[in-house]
């Protein structure tokens, strides 16, 4: 019954109830436990099965599946894939990595897209305004957290985990400021956060600003990282 009032609630309404954010703020949680380190490997994975299933049951049981654009919406507003470090996207670099591991991983499962901000202001230097970080596709937002204190290591610093409808994760990190929350739906292309500094090795001099952006599959029930630099490289610029 409860799951039944969930949905009715969520579409009988122009914004989610709080008992609705309650549900996907335990995935918030979790995440922060496993972050953090406080949680037992076992209990995680059992949790993170439950947890993420909520979120393919909350998107299996919309009224309809919300149509998007193919390719990806570039996740940076006015920039394209020459904006990502490295060589062809050779900063890519997933071995070793366990999302279990939270903080304590050394690889670099992720795609650093930099901005034109020499500085570091955290602004652009044509523009002189912030920019925008954008959802790739449409989703829910399973994590995400708006402060981080220069003091923390941990290295995500403001970030948010995004569920999409065909079962992948993404992952955007190191904001200046984030504008959603657990449990609320995105559209392909709607402005989710700014690039920021934030995060134990991007809020140091030697980091050009950046967003730290990650995608994932879900395999056996986890989220393993792939490299979606094919998919950025095509992706549509906004």
């Amino acid at each position: 019954m409860r799951k039944i009032l969930f949905v009715i609630l969520f579409f009988t309404a122009p914004s989610f109830a709080q008992n609705d954010a309650d549900e996907f703020g335990k995935f918030n949680n979790f995440n922060t436990a496993v972050l953090s380190g406080n949680i037992k490997k076992e209990e995680a994975v059992k949790q993170f099965d439950t947890l993420i299933k909520t979120a393919a049951h909350y998107i299996a049981t919309r009224k309809q599946i919300e149509i998007e654009k193919q390719p990806w919406i570039f996740p940076l507003k006015g920039y394209n894939y020459r904006a990502i470090g490295g060589t062809n996207g050779n900063g890519y670099y997933d071995k070793g990595y366990k999302y279990l591991d939270g903080n304590r991983h050394l690889a670099h499962p992720a795609h650093d897209i930099f901005i034109n901000d020499k500085n570091q202001d955290c602004l652009d230097d044509k523009t002189h305004q912030p920019v925008s970080v954008l959802a790739v596709k449409n989703g829910i937002v399973i994590a995400c957290t708006n402060e981080w204190e220069p003091a923390s290591n941990l290295r995500g610093g403001k970030y948010i985990w995004i569920y999409h409808q065909d079962g992948t994760i993404t992952y955007y990190a190191h904001n200046r400021a984030i504008f959603v929350s657990p449990g609320q739906w995105v559209k392909q292309g709607e402005k989710i956060a700014e690039v920021g500094r934030s995060g134990y090795n991007a809020y140091k001099k030697r980091s050009p600003t950046h967003l730290h952006f990650s995608a994932f599959r879900l395999i056996n029930g986890l989220p393993v990282p792939y490299n979606c630099y094919a998919q950025l490289k095509t992706a549509s610029k906004s």
